[in-house]
């Protein structure tokens, strides 16, 4: 396991009075920019929400993915990889999975929601949710059921120590993945105000499949209501996405500060 969450495993180790057995890491390792995992939702058979223009949310976040890709790749302070870079179905379990394998130092979920018919054009604006065993509200738990397709309970890599230590080290490496979780979600939407319109009460929290790496810092951005007239015109202009992306790469990269400077 590298960058933060071996540093947190060994301190845990330490902490704990246990002294784990050394394993040589090449330089080169320890010197890899962090890894960031964008997730473009949907995908494939699965097209997410349609607006009532017939925009598909698959199409957006898409989009959304491969500029903010560009603007992170350019300023050359990370490393991007994304869960789908095309028209493809990948299973939530796969796309935790993937952030987890490569040690990612954040997984970023772009997403683009709708309301059901009776209420279309009623809401508009992002928010971000970070992960909660209880939503904050009824829409933030109508949200995660529409979006979690499938759930797995992942092996994540401990220590070759005893039961009980593992469930100590498991815990804190939760919370602090969880306090991780809060403050990307926090620059995110600092960074997203006065760019673009913002969900009354933006910071939300709720069971979301893709939420759930414990050792990987997580957030989910609806950027906006497809099922908003209005909204869905916005997503489909390229510069308001080109906006939303800026947006995104300043909380990358103020998140990205935090961590170096922790």
């Amino acid at each position: 396991m590298q960058g933060f969450h071996r540093r947190f495993l060994l301190a845990g180790l330490a902490g704990l009075g246990i002294t784990p057995v050394a394993h040589g890491q090449p330089a080169a390792s320890r010197t890899t920019l962090p890894l960031i995992v964008l997730d473009p939702g949907h995908g494939g058979a699965d097209p997410g929400a349609i607006g009532p223009a017939g925009t598909q949310e698959k199409r957006i976040t898409l989009l959304l993915a491969l500029e903010l890709k560009r603007l992170l790749e350019r300023a050359g302070r990370c490393r991007v990889l994304m869960t789908r870079s095309r028209d493809a179905f990948i299973p939530l379990a796969r796309r935790v999975d993937l952030a987890r394998g490569r040690e990612a130092a954040l997984l970023l979920s772009l997403h683009a929601d709708a309301m059901p018919p009776g209420q279309r054009g009623q809401l508009r604006g992002a928010s971000v949710y970070t992960l909660a065993e209880t939503a904050t509200d009824p829409l933030a738990a109508a949200l995660a059921r529409q979006e979690n397709l499938a759930d797995r309970a992942g092996g994540l890599r401990l220590p070759s120590v005893s039961p009980e230590v593992q469930r100590i080290l498991l815990s804190l490496m939760r919370q602090e993945t969880r306090a991780g979780s809060e403050r990307l979600a926090r620059l995110t939407i600092n960074a997203l105000d006065g760019d673009v319109p913002l969900l009354n009460q933006p910071l939300r929290r709720a069971q979301f499949v893709v939420l759930k790496a414990p050792d990987v810092p997580s957030a989910l951005v609806e950027c906006g209501f497809l099922s908003n007239p209005e909204e869905e015109a916005l997503l489909r202009r390229p510069e308001h996405r080109a906006k939303i992306a800026s947006s995104l790469a300043e909380a990358v990269h103020g998140f990205l500060g935090q961590r170096v400077a922790t």
